[in-house]
């Protein structure tokens, strides 16, 4: 019996011990797997944001799906440009004589491919609408919209993606503490995202750690 109470009494030591060490290192693990993972969704959102602005470069507004976004990636080109000053005369009817006028002469140098400004000889923005690492295929969602800012019009967009989509296999508990967060230090809310549909805006929830140096 002594030796039963005593094997007993082992079992209920070493899961005791098991619960404080996954206490203790459950929340260390899930940052870590939390952090690789929002990277690469932020390294492919930054990728939209960038063929967004390209897009509305040329064309004044976002586009409103990825297929719009990835045949212009693959087709359309950027206008070089060179503005200089320049003047002219013109008889001027108060005064009765020629007087000088300032203009401005905008002269198109050539064109260069928006693929290899943006991309060169990578082609990863054929599947940035894959949400990478997702056990489903599923894809950003994402919108274009114009919006009245201070008696303006101005396009916006947004792309975005769930926390709950990228750490389902990962323990409930701490999934429904990160879609609480509020921090400067983390990633606020349920969703990673770039762009707003209410403001006009194309930067990221996310905090500089996410960002290389040179970043936007």
């Amino acid at each position: 019996m002594k030796t039963i109470i005593q094997i007993v009494l082992w079992i209920v030591c070493i899961g005791l011990g098991y619960a404080i060490y996954q206490s203790v290192n459950g929340p260390i693990e899930f940052k870590k797997v939390k952090q690789e993972r929002y990277a690469k969704v932020v390294a492919k959102l930054k990728d939209i944001r960038n063929s967004q602005e390209a897009y509305k470069t040329v064309n004044r507004r976002y586009a409103s799906n990825f297929k719009s976004l990835v045949t212009f990636i693959d087709t359309a080109q950027y206008t070089i440009t060179q503005q200089r000053d320049s003047s002219f005369t013109r008889f001027d009817k108060a005064f009765g004589i020629d007087m000088p006028k300032d203009t401005i002469i905008i002269d198109t140098l050539g064109f260069v491919s928006v693929k290899d400004s943006l991309f060169k000889k990578d082609t990863r923005y054929k599947t940035m609408m894959n949400v990478p690492g997702a056990k489903n295929g599923e894809k950003f969602e994402m919108k274009s919209a114009v919006i009245e800012k201070s008696g303006f019009r101005a396009s916006v967009f947004e792309a975005k993606v769930k926390k709950d989509v990228l750490l389902g296999d990962q323990p409930q508990d701490l999934v429904a503490r990160e879609n609480a967060q509020i921090s400067v230090e983390e990633v606020n809310g349920d969703v990673i995202k770039v762009g707003s549909l209410d403001e006009v805006s194309t930067s990221g929830n996310w905090p500089p750690i996410y960002d290389k140096k040179g970043d936007k």
